[in-house]
C-alpha cells in the first residue's frame, strides 16, 4: 500500500498531497523538521504580526507548485522522466536548507558561510544516509538524491530543470511572494501564480513564457519590487535586523574577553552559535541544532548579564524598543563606531540583467527578452537599481 500525505494549505485554499517515499522520508529528516523553527521573514513579525510562517510552509508551498507547474510542461509535449520529476522536486524541496536563525538575518554573522553552501552540505549529507532508508523497491533514494543536487547545481543537462529552482521566474519567488503577501496582509504580493504557471514552457533547454502570459509576467515582477520595499526592507525590519545583529557582535566579543554573558548567580548561558566553527568536522550537525528558539532564549537570559551593553540590547529587543532609524538617497556621516548607532544601505533592482533573463515564446516560433517583449517594462525601469542610506540610532524617550 502507497504511504501518502496530505497537507493542507491555507495560501493555495486547497491540499498538497505527497506519495513519493523518498519526498516523504526527506520530509521527516531531522534537518527538515528544523525548517518548522525557522520563520520565513525573520524579524518581520514585529511589524507585521501575521508574518510567524515558517522555511517549512515554504518549502512544501514551493514543492507544491513544482509539483503543478511539472504536470504543465509534460501537458505541451515536454519530455521530462518520472526520475528527473522527483529530483527536481526534491531540489525544490530543499533549496532554503541551509538558512540560520531568523533566515538572513543571522548569515554571514553567526557563521560566515552563505547559506547555499550549507544547504549543499545537507543535502550531500542526506544523499549519504538514503542508502539505509526503507523506500519501495525499485526506488534507488541515494540516485535520486544525486538528481536533485545536479539539478540544484545547475550540472544537470537539462537547464530547465535547474531554472525553476533557481532563476528570475522559478518556484521560489513565486511561492515566497504570495506567502508573504498572504501573511504580512500586504496586497502588492499577490502575483497570478495559477496564470504564470499555465503559461510556462520549454524552448531551447530554456524555461520561458507563453505569450499570453507577458501581462502576469509584469505584474509579477513589479509585485517582486514592491514587496521589497515595503516588507523585506521595511526601515523598522532593518532597525529590528540591526539591534539582533548587534546582540550577536556583543556577546562574541563578551566571550571573547574571557567574561561570562550572565552572572553568576543564573545558568551560564553559552551557546552553540557563538562558537560555530566552519572547519569543525561536527560543524554541520551543530548547526543543524540551532533555530530561532536558541536565539530568543539566549536573548532573555543575556537580559541579566552583568555586561550592561549585552543586557541593554537584549531587554530592548525582549520588549520591542527597537532603534529609531531614518532613510535617504545620500549617505550618512559615519558615527563613532557604536553598538547603538550605526549606518548601511540598502539596494535592490527587480530585474537582474546579469542573471538569465525571462523570455516571451511567441506563436511563430520567436523568442524575445522580457525587456524587449513587454510594452510596460522598458530596460530603464527593469535595469534601475534603487540604492537607500541608512541610519539608526537610540529613540529618544
Amino acid at each position: 500500500m502507497v504511504k501518502r500525505k496530505i497537507i493542507n494549505d491555507p495560501v493555495y485554499d486547497g491540499f498538497l498531497s505527497i506519495d513519493d517515499p523518498v519526498i516523504l522520508q526527506v520530509i521527516e529528516h531531522p534537518y527538515f523538521q528544523r525548517q518548522r523553527r525557522i520563520k520565513q521573514l525573520g524579524l518581520t513579525y514585529l511589524v507585521y504580526p501575521g508574518a510567524m510562517h515558517t522555511r517549512f510552509s515554504h518549502m512544501l508551498g514551493a514543492l507544491n507548485l513544482m509539483k503543478r507547474t511539472l504536470d504543465v510542461l509534460k501537458l505541451k509535449g515536454v519530455e521530462i522522466t518520472d526520475e528527473e520529476c522527483r529530483g527536481a522536486k526534491l531540489a525544490i524541496l530543499l533549496h532554503d536548507l541551509g538558512h540560520g536563525p531568523f533566515s538572513h538575518t543571522s548569515e554571514r554573522v553567526l557563521v560566515d558561510v552563505p547559506h547555499e553552501e550549507i544547504t549543499l552540505l545537507m543535502m550531500q549529507r542526506m544523499r549519504e544516509e538514503s542508502g539505509k532508508w526503507k523506500v519501495e523497491s525499485g526506488i534507488d533514494a541515494q540516485k535520486a538524491l544525486s538528481l536533485c543536487i545536479d539539478i540544484f547545481t545547475n550540472k544537470y543537462h537539462k537547464h530547465f530543470l535547474h531554472q525553476l529552482v533557481s532563476s528570475q521566474l522559478d518556484m521560489d519567488r513565486l511561492d515566497y511572494l504570495g506567502r508573504d503577501s498572504f501573511f504580512t496582509g500586504v496586497s502588492e504580493g499577490i502575483v497570478g501564480t495559477d496564470r504564470i504557471i499555465s503559461m510556462l514552457n520549454v524552448h531551447d533547454d530554456e524555461l520561458v513564457i507563453d505569450e499570453k502570459g507577458i501581462y502576469s509576467v509584469e505584474k509579477f515582477i513589479i509585485s517582486r519590487r514592491l514587496m521589497y520595499w515595503q516588507v523585506y526592507m521595511h526601515k523598522t525590519v532593518i532597525a529590528a535586523d540591526q539591534l539582533l545583529l548587534n546582540i550577536f557582535r556583543r556577546a562574541k566579543d563578551v566571550v571573547s574577553s574571557g567574561q561570562c554573558v550572565v552572572d553568576s548567580t543564573r545558568a551560564q548561558v553559552l551557546p552553540t552559535f557563538l562558537s560555530l566553527d566552519p572547519s569543525a568536522p561536527d560543524f554541520l550537525d551543530r548547526f543543524a541544532e540551532v533555530d530561532d528558539d536558541d536565539i530568543m532564549v539566549a536573548v532573555k537570559h543575556w537580559q541579566h548579564s552583568d555586561d550592561e551593553i549585552l543586557s541593554t540590547l537584549c531587554k530592548n529587543m525582549v520588549n520591542r524598543r527597537l532603534p529609531a532609524i531614518r532613510f535617504s538617497n545620500e549617505p550618512f556621516p559615519e558615527p563613532a563606531p557604536s553598538y547603538f548607532e550605526g549606518t548601511g544601505r540598502l539596494r535592490n533592482r527587480s530585474y537582474d540583467f546579469n542573471d538569465q533573463e525571462i523570455k516571451v515564446l511567441y506563436k511563430d516560433g520567436r523568442c524575445l527578452p522580457i525587456s524587449e517583449a513587454s510594452d510596460q517594462l522598458d530596460r530603464h525601469f527593469l535595469e534601475k537599481q534603487v540604492t537607500k542610506y541608512y541610519h539608526f540610532y537610540p529613540k529618544q524617550i
